[in-house]
C-alpha cells in the first residue's frame, strides 16, 4: 500500500485563495486525516490527508486520494452530507471551486431562493 503525500503548499494556497474569493474573508483551514474506501468493490479503508474548514454554518472536507486526485463533500449536520456529484477531481482548483459552487446553490435553496426565479416569482401574492 502506498502512502498518499500530504497537500502541497501550492495546493493549500489554491484552497485559501478560493475561500477568500467565496467568503470575502480569511477562512481558517485545518489539516486532518480521513479514512476512505478508495475502491468501491473493497471494504478496505485508506488513510488520506484532508483539509477541513467551516464557514456559514457549513463544514467542508477535501481529501487527497492520490498525487493529483481529490474528493470533496460538505455538510450542515453529520447526517446531512452532500457531494458535487463527481466522484473525483484531478485538479484541486476545480475540486474546491465546484464544491463551493454546489454548496452556494444548496445554501440558496435552503434559504428558499430558487435559481432562475424572476422578480415576479418572488413577489408576494
Amino acid at each position: 500500500m502506498s502512502v498518499i503525500v500530504d497537500f502541497t503548499d501550492p495546493e493549500l494556497d489554491t484552497i485559501k485563495d478560493l475561500l477568500q474569493l467565496r467568503f470575502k474573508e480569511s477562512v481558517e483551514v485545518h489539516l486532518a486525516d480521513v479514512e476512505l474506501r478508495l475502491d468501491s468493490s473493497s471494504d478496505e479503508l485508506t488513510e488520506c490527508p484532508a483539509v477541513f474548514w467551516q464557514a456559514r454554518n457549513c463544514s467542508f472536507v477535501v481529501a487527497k486520494t492520490a498525487s493529483d486526485e481529490f474528493r470533496c463533500q460538505f455538510f450542515y449536520e453529520p447526517t446531512d452530507q452532500f457531494t458535487t456529484g463527481q466522484t473525483k477531481y484531478d485538479d484541486i482548483g476545480t475540486c474546491v471551486a465546484t464544491l463551493l459552487q454546489v454548496q452556494s446553490d444548496s445554501e440558496r435553496e435552503r434559504d428558499g431562493v430558487i435559481s432562475g426565479s424572476t422578480g415576479e416569482d418572488l413577489q408576494y401574492k
